[in-house]
Order: C-alpha cells, then sequence, then structure tokens
C-alpha cells in the first residue's frame, strides 16, 4: 500500500485489493471499505500510473466541480502517462484530443456552446420515434427465438445505429461504425486486435463525411455542428470531428451498459421488475422516469469519471493533492454512499430524492445524458413489456464482465424468454442525409 501523506493516518487494515476479475464483477464491497477507511485513496493502477481514488458523495461532487481539477493530461507529472493511457483509445495515434473530455475553459465552454446549439433537446425528443423502431426491430430479431445474448444483439447495436442516424452516417456505411466500435468496446484503451487502426479508419471516415456535408447540408447532427456558430466563430473540421467522435464513442458506452447492467439489476430484483412491470403495461411513466434515474445511481454504466489533474495544490476529504497528481471521481462509490443515500445498496426504482452522480456533475455533466436516458426508457420499457417471462440463462457468478478503468459493463447477458409468435414491426430505412 502506497505511503500515506502527511498528516493521514494509516487505515487500521490493508486495503482490498482493486482491479481484478473478482473486483470487477463486485466493486461495491471494496468501494463501502474505502470510503470508510481511506475515502481519499491514492493507489497504482493497472497501467502501472498512480493516482488518488475519491469515493465518498460529498468530496466526490466538491472534486468533479473544482476548477484547479484540469481534465487537460499536459498537466500530469508523469511523462510516462502522455503515450495514449489518458482517455478514448488510441486518440494520440489519431489526433482526436480537441474534444470535451480533454479540455478545460475558455476552450471548453466554446467548444460545448457550439455543441450545444446542435445537440439540443428538441433534436433529441424528435428523435424519440426512430429510437423506438430500432429497439422493436432490434428485438424482432430475437424474440421469436425465445433465447438471446441481451448485450451482442441489443444493448450494443441500438446505440451505434441510434447515434449514427443521429449523427447522419448513411445506412449503408453504419455497419462499418459498428464494427470499430465494438473493437474499441472489446479492446479498451490498448492496442490490440487493431483498435488504433479501427480509431484512425473512423476519424478518417468523419473527416471525408463532414466534407461531404458542408457542400449539402441537412437535417443531421453533424450538419447542425457545421452551421453552429458562436459570435461568428465555428467549429474547425477537426474539432467537428473530433466532437462527432466523443458523442459517438462516449454515448454508445454509456448506453450499452445502462441497458445491460439496468437489465441485469432488474431480473436480480424481480419485485421491483415486477412493479415497473406493471407500471409500463398499464401505460404510466413516472416509474419508468424514476426507475432510469434509479439504476443510474445503484449500477451506473460509468464506474470512475474520466481523468483530472491537478493544477495547483488542493485538499479533498482532508488529504493533500499535490500538484500534477491524477485524481479519479468514483461515481460508482460516491452513488452508494450511506452519507447520503438511505437504504443505499437497495435497488429503489421509486426513490425520489436522487441526485445520483450518474452522469457526472459541473461544467462537465455528460452533454448526451438525454439522449443515453431516451434510449434506456425505450430499451426497458419494450423488453418489459413484449418479453414479460425474461429471465438470466446463466448463473450470475458465471457472468464475466469487461474489465476495465472508466467504463462497467456485462460481456454477455444470456436471457431466456417465451417465443413472441410474429414479429409485427418493419422499420422505415433511415433518413436520407
Amino acid at each position: 500500500m502506497p505511503a500515506q501523506p502527511d498528516g493521514v493516518q494509516p487505515a487500521a487494515q490493508s486495503a482490498p485489493q482493486l482491479f481484478t476479475w473478482e473486483f470487477a464483477a463486485d466493486p461495491y464491497p471494496a468501494y463501502a471499505w474505502l470510503r470508510e477507511h481511506a475515502p481519499v485513496h491514492r493507489t497504482k493502477l493497472p497501467s502501472g500510473v498512480e493516482a488518488w481514488l475519491v469515493t465518498r458523495y460529498a468530496d466526490a461532487r466538491q472534486a468533479l466541480a473544482d476548477s484547479r481539477l484540469s481534465k487537460n493530461p499536459a498537466h500530469h507529472s508523469e511523462q510516462a502517462h502522455r503515450t495514449g493511457r489518458v482517455g478514448i483509445p488510441g486518440e494520440r495515434q489519431a489526433d482526436l484530443m480537441t474534444h470535451l473530455l480533454n479540455i478545460d475553459p475558455p476552450d471548453h465552454t466554446r467548444l460545448r456552446r457550439l455543441v450545444s446549439k446542435a445537440f439540443t433537446p428538441r433534436r433529441v425528443a424528435e428523435f424519440e420515434p426512430r429510437v423506438q423502431q430500432l429497439t422493436d426491430r432490434l428485438i424482432d430479431g430475437f424474440a421469436q427465438r425465445g433465447s438471446a445474448d441481451l448485450i451482442h444483439e441489443f444493448a450494443f447495436p441500438l446505440p451505434i445505429y441510434a447515434i449514427c442516424d443521429m449523427l447522419g452516417v448513411p445506412a449503408e456505411d453504419q455497419d462499418d461504425f459498428r464494427d470499430w466500435a465494438g473493437m474499441m468496446i472489446r479492446h479498451g484503451g490498448g492496442q490490440r486486435g487493431g483498435v488504433g487502426r479501427a480509431v484512425k479508419r473512423m476519424r478518417a471516415y468523419l473527416l471525408e463525411l463532414i466534407h461531404r456535408k458542408r457542400a449539402d447540408l441537412g437535417d443531421d447532427l453533424i450538419s447542425g455542428l457545421i452551421r453552429a456558430s458562436d459570435h461568428g466563430e465555428h467549429l474547425t473540421e477537426n474539432e467537428a470531428a473530433a466532437m462527432a467522435f466523443i458523442l459517438l464513442f462516449a454515448g454508445f458506452e454509456t448506453t450499452v451498459n445502462l441497458i445491460g447492467n439496468g437489465t441485469y439489476a432488474l431480473l436480480r430484483n424481480p419485485e421491483q421488475r415486477a412493479l415497473l412491470q406493471e407500471s409500463v403495461v398499464r401505460g404510466e411513466t413516472a416509474l419508468l422516469e424514476t426507475g432510469i434515474e434509479e439504476l443510474l445511481r445503484y449500477d451506473g454504466p460509468v464506474e470512475l469519471a474520466t481523468w483530472r489533474f491537478a493544477t495547483a495544490p488542493l485538499t479533498v476529504g482532508g488529504v493533500e493533492i499535490p500538484v500534477g497528481d491524477p485524481v479519479l471521481v468514483v461515481l460508482a462509490a460516491a452513488d452508494r454512499d450511506p452519507a447520503r443515500f438511505a437504504d443505499e445498496n437497495t435497488l429503489d426504482l421509486a426513490r425520489s430524492d436522487n441526485p445520483h452522480l450518474g452522469f457526472g456533475h459541473g461544467i462537465h455533466y455528460c452533454i448526451g445524458a438525454p439522449l443515453a436516458r431516451l434510449e434506456g426508457r425505450s430499451a426497458l420499457a419494450t423488453l418489459l413489456s413484449r418479453l414479460p417471462d425474461l429471465r438470466l440463462a446463466e448463473s450470475p457468478e458465471n457472468l464475466r464482465w469487461r474489465g476495465g478503468l472508466i467504463m462497467r459493463g456485462l460481456r454477455e447477458l444470456p436471457v431466456e424468454f417465451s417465443p413472441e409468435p410474429r414479429s409485427p414491426h418493419v422499420l422505415p430505412e433511415p433518413p436520407t442525409h
């Protein structure tokens, strides 16, 4: 265990082992230990880099909103960490650093304002029928079979096709995006299996698509990014490509895990699942709305917030953080802090007092949260209504979780159900962009 900074007493017992396969399957007991014994804890990550983990809710909110914690990895004190280990896989190789997750004000303020003009709540709301069509069509693909892997056949393709449609990627190119995204989600931040090549191909495609759309603007999100201006200033092609990339990559994996983790939590909590199912059948929306928020709190898709680096000495939870040190806010630990949430380990879909940190907090709050919520509501409501006896087809202890630092989700989710007699849904062609 690394040495404690001056003024901080060592914990009374050894810290739990982090970042193992066993930990990935259920990190919450370890996080409970850290909240009690070492709420701001310096540890060595699997990459070999040392970082501070912030685990209590109040400290997490403070850190997420503290301007002294920069998103720019150039502020990290370790040169070894400037080799592509931070942020999006392969971004150094693909020159995709200028995006909302890796910059600070004033650049962040300018880019977020521009992106917000294109990625509006109205645009997301108008996209709801298309999300429902995609949801039904994907379920049609396995509903008559009586079994499925809900990750690969449903939770993964739904957000990929949805964000591709929203961005304006032509239908004939969307399977390429599915392949590229699959490579990144399977292999994380390393270069195994050609992750770097996949990111380069995606970047090259986006730049070419942006170039084409400049000459023929449509009603899609990329066209909106091109049109957006702030006091006469527009996004450059590289900035637009980076914004499209981060919306695609960060948005799709978050939604994959929201649907996968959320469905799994419902299957493990049959009483709560029955309440939601009855509500959905009656056409009520209140429990679905609060239920999505509770699933984001209970077992959210983002385990740790993306990297931050101290640009000045600061104190978090009574611990002094030196300049240049990386700080990782553990959203999963903060959202089960008993000091903030009653019955923190209980899934309560009707929980009303629920200011969870599942989508972050402060100026870096997830810009794609409305779309993720929309896709989560559509996915869960349709699964529960069309496949009412949905059940796990594998023992929970045999399920595998993806081992990663930022995101947490299942590798697969095998389920069984009574087959539907027919598939009545016809998916119209995506809009022409």
